[in-house]
């Protein structure tokens, strides 16, 4: 007999197995931005699609830091975030922590911004730059660990001189946190005492090669007392690093030979070394890795940040819940009013007054509400809608009574 499960069982059970995709808790989205909604509340309801389908989006107002522009409709947009399943709907949506514009357009013009920034700041002046020297003992190389990049530095320095040594800081060089990676790698090297430092890695398009135009890692290299060289790209690739670095060599085999005196080849015996060295990084890389995934996923499993993304969805939509209820009871008090302000006019004396009727008072003020109060001679006064007159009574007409 097969086993019958509730909405809620099922639901829960969808909702474990994207909490343990390590992919959809930190996920990049790139798509077009529709129904694009901020709440009164500060949160942003959105819709990512693209040509193949769409994808329901929100970011909270505790997340507004990540948007650093006004979101609407047809805007071409990277999203990061955590694709999660809100229990309670059966819903699952990418809740963003970031969300940055798409397209090589925007990178031109952060790109533009720094540089005129970091020039006028006068990093770029030649009076700053620092002598390479010609006879070095130690080079510090930050690039990424595996790649063409490094093999032509590492090969070009060694043919050039086999006793120089040469200190390899593995970097990041393309994503999230590679400019803080590079940076790091120039302290660490600094602190190290080598000659010379060469950051830089292999070409790629504007995006490949952003981390060497971001301002912290142009900082590090202009505050560096020891000689950088930077080398990023082919010869038509220009980074910010380029114009702050004490030396811009087209290539990183331009800058390995720049760098490097020369002095004569063992590549072969160079060559065996660095395969070796490169084979129990990766080894090491491997194992870590394997601890580090181990590790998060042990994390993930007593994490309460999706706990805590349903709650605050729940606030949410009992916020917008709350403000809907208020604003049809306003409603329904504002008509009430209306209907007692009118029915109050109706009783109003200038009401009656403008109907032809109207106010007579005798000498003291006091109303008169009957022809045998007056006597002839009497003073009166009658008040009509827009105004009063005096009188004097002259004669008195009694109507005779009702039986």
């Amino acid at each position: 007999m097969h086993n019958v499960y509730s909405v809620g069982q099922i639901n829960a059970y969808i909702k474990n197995m994207f909490s343990q995709d390590f992919l959809l808790q930190a996920v990049l989205v790139r798509g077009e931005v529709s129904n694009c909604k901020y709440h009164t509340s500060g949160h942003i309801y959105f819709t990512l699609k693209d040509a193949s389908g769409t994808l329901s989006c929100v970011m909270f107002a505790s997340r507004r830091r990540g948007l650093l522009f006004q979101m609407k409709e047809g805007d071409e947009v990277v999203v990061q975030g955590t694709v999660d399943v809100y229990e309670r709907d059966g819903k699952y949506q990418l809740y963003a922590a970031k969300i940055t514009r798409d397209g090589v357009g925007a990178l031109n013009e952060r790109y533009e911004q720094l540089k005129k920034k970091l020039e006028e700041q006068g990093m770029f002046d030649e009076r700053y730059k620092q002598p390479i020297p010609k006879y070095i003992r130690t080079l510090g190389v930050v690039t990424a660990p595996t790649g063409a990049a490094v093999r032509d530095i590492i090969s070009v320095s060694l043919r050039r001189d086999p006793y120089l040594q040469i200190l390899l800081y593995p970097a990041q060089v393309q994503g999230q946190g590679a400019a803080s990676s590079v940076a790091a790698g120039i302290r660490a090297l600094e602190r190290a005492g080598v000659d010379v430092i060469i950051i830089g890695r292999g070409g790629g398009s504007l995006e490949d090669l952003w981390a060497f135009n971001e301002e912290e890692l142009a900082q590090a290299v202009f505050d560096a007392r020891t000689p950088v060289i930077s080398a990023v790209g082919h010869e038509t690739d220009t980074v910010i690093t380029d114009y702050v670095a004490d030396l811009r060599a087209p290539t990183p085999s331009a800058a390995a030979e720049l760098a490097v005196f020369e002095y004569g080849t063992l590549m072969r015996e160079i060559s065996g070394f660095k395969d070796s060295l490169a084979s129990e990084m990766r080894r090491v890389i491997r194992r870590d890795a394997e601890r580090a995934a181990l590790f998060r996923e042990r994390l993930t499993a007593f994490s309460p940040a999706s706990r805590i993304r349903d709650q605050r969805m729940r606030a949410a939509q009992l916020e917008e819940k709350l403000t809907d209820v208020m604003s049809a009871l306003l409603l329904d008090r504002r008509h009430t009013l209306q209907l007692f302000a009118a029915r109050l006019a109706q009783y109003s004396p200038l009401h009656r007054l403008s109907g032809g009727y109207s106010y007579v008072s005798d000498a003291a003020g006091s109303a008169v509400v009957s022809a045998r109060q007056l006597k002839k001679g009497d003073r009166i006064r009658i008040r009509l809608r827009d105004g009063e007159a005096d009188a004097r009574v002259e004669k008195i007409g009694l109507l005779a009574e009702e039986s």
